[in-house]
């Protein structure tokens, strides 16, 4: 039987102060808060949730995998705020025991380009997140953090970094054929793209969070050829919308973003 994807139990509550907060982490979580990041030019505001992670810890993608935990975030009771884009970091795929997970080893930093209602008045953002950390074994964790975001601000190459990591958007690069299963759906996508040490695709509808496959892939010649399956909660085959389907293809020499894969 196939999981179903529920929202994970509330295990902590902390809207304090990090140095305070810390003393609640449980093992494994040494530490979180909102990096303030700086205002840019447009009037948004670049911020960033970092988790620090006790060494030989992991947390999780957006897709996690078969066996990983989805984060949540929500940023409702925000005040000032109009809206919160996230740019997560390539990912790295972890294998172990024949198991497939994705995520990040040792920490988290999570940039977020915030949009304040009023450009001219600071933001006090609070972050509700749900997520899971494993080493041997998996806990699953809340916390909620707040700061208020004013003034300009200063550049900060913690975010920076994690940004200059995001996957590079590439257009028309895949093409997809998509069949009905007896839970899902199935895309098979042939993806154009040199070959990279130790490419792994990886498949997701951008607008709505379901449980995806590990994929299956082999190459023919220029081809990346790569399929995963899709379960709704409803079990049942559903219609899947191709221009919402996103592909990244994480590598050792880095990881690209294909945004839609229509038929071929």
């Amino acid at each position: 039987m196939r999981p179903i994807l529920t929202a994970l139990p509330a295990l902590l509550a902390a809207a304090l102060p990090l140095c305070a907060q810390e003393a609640m982490l449980q093992p494994g979580l040494l530490g979180a808060e909102i990096r303030p990041g700086w205002s840019a030019p447009d009037g948004t505001r670049v911020a960033a949730v970092q988790l620090r992670l006790a060494p030989g810890w992991k947390t999780y993608w957006r897709v996690p995998g078969e066996a990983g935990v989805p984060p949540i975030l929500r940023f409702e009771g925000s005040e000032n705020l109009a809206g919160v884009s996230l740019v997560w970091p390539a990912p790295d795929v972890f294998e172990q025991n024949g198991i497939r997970t994705v995520g990040y080893h040792d920490g988290l930093v999570l940039p977020l380009r915030v949009t304040p209602k009023d450009a001219a008045a600071p933001v006090t953002l609070r972050a509700d997140l749900d997520f899971g950390i494993c080493h041997e074994i998996c806990v699953p964790v809340h916390l909620d953090l707040s700061a208020r975001l004013e003034g300009p601000g200063a550049p900060d190459p913690v975010i920076a970094a994690a940004m200059a990591t995001a996957p590079r958007r590439i257009a028309d690069h895949a093409r997809c054929h998509v069949e009905p299963i007896r839970d899902g759906m199935r895309v098979k996508a042939a993806i154009a793209l040199p070959p990279m040490p130790g490419e792994v695709a990886l498949f997701e509808l951008a607008s709505t969070p379901m449980w995806v496959s590990d994929t299956l892939q082999h190459r023919e010649g220029p081809m990346l050829m790569a399929s995963a399956e899709f379960v709704p909660e409803s079990g049942t085959p559903f219609p899947l919308d191709q221009g919402d389907l996103r592909i990244t293809v994480v590598s050792a020499a880095g990881a690209v973003q294909i945004d839609g894969c229509p038929a071929p």
